[in-house]
């Protein structure tokens, strides 16, 4: 047998760093020419298919600069570009240029962050993440967490802590058919989905969530969640958790924290924070008070990717006795070798989530949260912050924009048209229709919001590379385009 192996999945060292240092060089000239782009080329998967073509697996291999250089082609022209200053929908950032080589550094290295063992530096990087994390949204160091995918993981691994908390003891070796009564979950209309997906998933149903109805700010209405809280005891449930939104994707509202912590204190009941957009924002002095009550949670979502800048994907689940995680997600096969040894504690992070196979995350996030630091990041979710009031104060002063709400970095408001036709239906439609013919153009990225039944664009501002420039532009496009899309609908419907 040959002494070495030659393996043509390996690239050698001079080949590697010529493909390399080009990759690096159309990814720079990729980034300075972005807002040039449109920010869709909005083609169709037909169309993209016949681009990619219908060729079976290949039977033999190609060359990687090849490869490299036509992936490039195909992911800098035919993608949506988050990245773009008048791409404001959805809560996806623009992703840190420092995050993106990080994610090639940490695969190059490939570490498997599920044990210290497997992944020593990687695990102390995660740890130090998570703990400036902590300090970052203001919570004590005692919280403990682990990096996920993104908001729905983040809020999945805090829901299932709750659960094991809560739930009777027997529910972990019977499970919640053990017990006869309803286990029951407390959130305001404005929630997530997420949540949806949770009591699905993990067996307590959808007639297990109690919808609390929002006062007129859109915040939960406390009076309501308490009352409802009486009811199901009274009629035999057991009450587990009860989540309060720190920024709802719609709007941008922050419930009342302070008082919902106050509600589960008294019922026994654990406090979860959806904070997965957010919660970034408590690192503002002036907005510190809307965040109020969050170190009393029991648990916090939050997300990385969406406005800390990290490419995707990045989110965050916070625990505060970290205790409960592991009490949730340990185990130890004979098969695992996974022993503390040295001088300290070695934290394996398979037993604080879902998974056991975990790629390092941490590190994009760890390395720009060192190149912003906390200052540099007050100003960058700032300058959102006043892009947001801006946008909100020139739809306000325009006679052909309704502006509807502004709360974070997050502003609705509506296209009316001159005549302001007074028929509800027609500027739902209108709006609808705007926001089709705006996403589809490829000059401003919108999503939608419905706002006290009023179908609206929504801008969401995590963007560090929008400028007031942009948003003047983007009022531009949207009145333009407002008057063509009534003009046609005018039209068809007469």
């Amino acid at each position: 047998m040959k002494e070495s192996r030659k393996s043509s999945i390996e690239i050698e060292k001079e080949e590697f760093r010529k493909i390399g240092h080009q990759l690096i060089d159309d990814i720079s000239d990729f980034i300075g020419s972005i807002a040039q782009k449109p920010v869709t080329p909005n083609e169709s998967p037909s169309q993209l298919q016949e681009i990619l073509g219908n060729q079976p697996l290949p039977e033999n291999g190609k060359p990687a600069s090849e490869l490299i250089s036509t992936s490039t082609d195909l992911l800098f022209n035919h993608s949506l570009l988050n990245g773009h200053p008048k791409f404001l929908g959805y809560i996806t950032s623009s992703a840190s240029p420092i995050g993106a080589l990080a994610d090639l550094l940490a695969a190059s290295v490939n570490p498997n962050v599920g044990a210290h063992v497997l992944s020593p530096i990687a695990t102390e990087i995660e740890k130090q993440t998570v703990r400036w994390l902590c300090e970052f949204i203001g919570v004590p160091s005692e919280y403990g967490g682990i990096l996920v995918s993104g908001g729905n993981m983040a809020n999945f691994t805090a829901f299932l802590a709750a659960r094991t908390a809560k739930a009777p003891k027997s529910c972990k070796e019977d499970g919640i058919q053990s017990t006869s009564k309803r286990l029951t979950v407390y959130c305001s209309k404005t929630t997530h989905t997420w949540i949806e997906k949770a009591v699905i998933l993990f067996g307590l149903g959808t007639k297990s969530i109690r919808w609390i109805q929002t006062d007129p700010s859109n915040k939960m209405d406390l009076q309501a969640l308490e009352t409802t809280i009486k009811s199901d005891l009274e009629n035999d449930c057991i009450p587990l958790m009860v989540v309060g939104t720190a920024g709802d994707v719609s709007t941008g509202v922050v419930d009342n924290l302070s008082e919902i912590s106050t509600i589960c204190k008294k019922f026994d009941l654990w406090f979860h924070i959806d904070g997965a957009y957010g919660v970034p924002a408590a690192i503002i002095p002036k907005l510190r008070k809307l965040f109020h009550g969050m170190e009393d949670a029991d648990s916090i979502a939050l997300d990385p990717h969406k406005w800390l800048y990290s490419p995707l994907e990045a989110g965050c689940a916070l625990v505060k006795n970290p205790q409960h995680l592991i009490d949730t997600f340990s185990s130890h096969p004979e098969y695992y070798n996974f022993s503390n040894s040295g001088d300290g504690v070695a934290q394996n992070f398979y037993e604080y989530g879902l998974q056991n196979s975990r790629g390092f995350r941490a590190l994009k996030v760890w390395l720009t949260l060192q190149q912003v630091g906390r200052s540099g990041y007050e100003k960058l979710i700032g300058e959102d912050i006043q892009l947001s009031e801006m946008l909100f104060d020139l739809a306000k002063k325009h006679p052909e924009l309704e502006a509807v709400s502004q709360n974070l970095s997050i502003t609705t408001f509506r296209y009316i048209p001159l005549e302001n036709p007074k028929n509800k239906e027609y500027l739902n439609q209108l709006n609808e229709k705007l926001l089709n013919e705006l996403q589809a153009g490829g000059e401003v990225f919108l999503s939608n919001a419905i706002v006290f039944e009023k179908y609206c664009l929504r801008a969401c501002f995590v963007n560090f590379r929008t400028s007031e420039k942009d948003v003047k532009e983007i009022m531009e496009i949207i009145i333009r385009e407002g008057r063509k899309v009534h003009l046609k609908l005018s039209q068809q419907l007469s």
